[in-house]
């Protein structure tokens, strides 16, 4: 099933608000226990800021900076051009960011040092950082298998050149265009597909792991995305497993949103968010969607 126009960006839209809502509700809790989380929230649902970055409520996180930034390299391009992608995060980099993750930093300042736009596969490079700021370039790709594959390697590799890191970031990728789509089964089949290709992603049973490592952070949102009914179910249960959770939060937000849309996020959450943030995602969102109907291969 092929949803109309107006669908699709409900669903594009709930995918990138979702995930913004998803990183400011989680970094509450982000390095706390479950236990310790239950101790002193019971259950923390309510983005009030905080967390040991001490965030004002409704602050993002360099999940959401990252994916905006990237987002800025796309509609600035209308198109794909790596140097400038890495240019955008320098520039980030430079501004002096709330925070940023180890493999991150290196990566950037390789760029800034090099000129190098990839480094070597590198089994230390298999952290959710890459993973997380793909979001635009799946609403960029959205007709375009093949430019979605390339594009979002190499956006990972300037900083996470790494097998498990690229694959899920390719699947959490195509689940989002099914989820846009409306295609429920071809959900199911890009999960069946990857834990058949690397086994280490199996979520059931569930670990309980909730770290920065690729396979922890996928295994956490895909059980609590197929184990809700509901976006503020997905995304509650998530952050209140703690760990990582912002990183977690966000890409829990970002499939519940492509599957529920932009009305089911909690008025509460969008209100509360940071409205440069939330104009910044409405505008990219928009954005994004048109670049991806002129890359759409027209029939002749």
């Amino acid at each position: 099933m092929v949803l109309a126009s107006t669908q699709r960006i409900d669903k594009s839209l709930g995918a990138y608000l979702g995930f913004a809502c998803g990183d400011a509700l989680g970094i509450t809790v982000e390095f706390m226990q479950p236990c310790a989380i239950r101790e002193q929230f019971s259950v923390h649902k309510e983005i009030t800021g905080g967390g040991w970055l001490g965030l004002k409520p409704g602050a993002v996180t360099d999940d959401t900076e990252m994916t905006l930034t990237l987002g800025q390299a796309l509609v600035d391009t209308q198109g794909w051009d790596l140097n400038a992608v890495a240019d955008q995060f320098l520039f980030w980099l430079n501004s002096n960011p709330t925070d940023i993750g180890d493999t991150c930093l290196r990566g950037i300042r390789r760029y800034k040092n090099t000129g190098e736009l990839s480094g070597p596969e590198n089994e230390f490079e298999a952290g959710n950082g890459a993973c997380v700021r793909n979001l635009p370039v799946v609403l960029a790709t959205l007709y375009r298998d093949d430019l979605f594959e390339q594009w979002s390697r190499e956006q990972n590799h300037l900083t996470h050149n790494n097998s498990l890191s690229d694959q899920a970031t390719l699947a959490l990728g195509r689940m989002v265009k099914h989820l846009i789509n409306g295609d429920e089964q071809g959900v199911e089949s890009e999960v069946t597909q990857l834990i058949q290709l690397y086994p280490e992603f199996t979520f059931t049973p569930y670990p309980g792991n909730s770290t920065g490592y690729i396979v922890d952070t996928v295994q956490t949102v895909l059980h609590y995305f197929f184990n809700t009914d509901s976006f503020e179910a997905c995304v509650v249960s998530t952050v209140n497993q703690g760990g990582d959770a912002n990183t977690t939060g966000a890409l829990a937000g970002m499939l519940a949103g492509a599957k529920y849309g932009v009305n089911a996020i909690p008025e509460r959450w969008i209100s509360t968010l940071n409205p440069t943030v939330r104009l910044a995602i409405s505008q990219q969102t928009t954005a994004l969607l048109e670049l991806a109907k002129l890359l759409e291969p027209k029939l002749t």
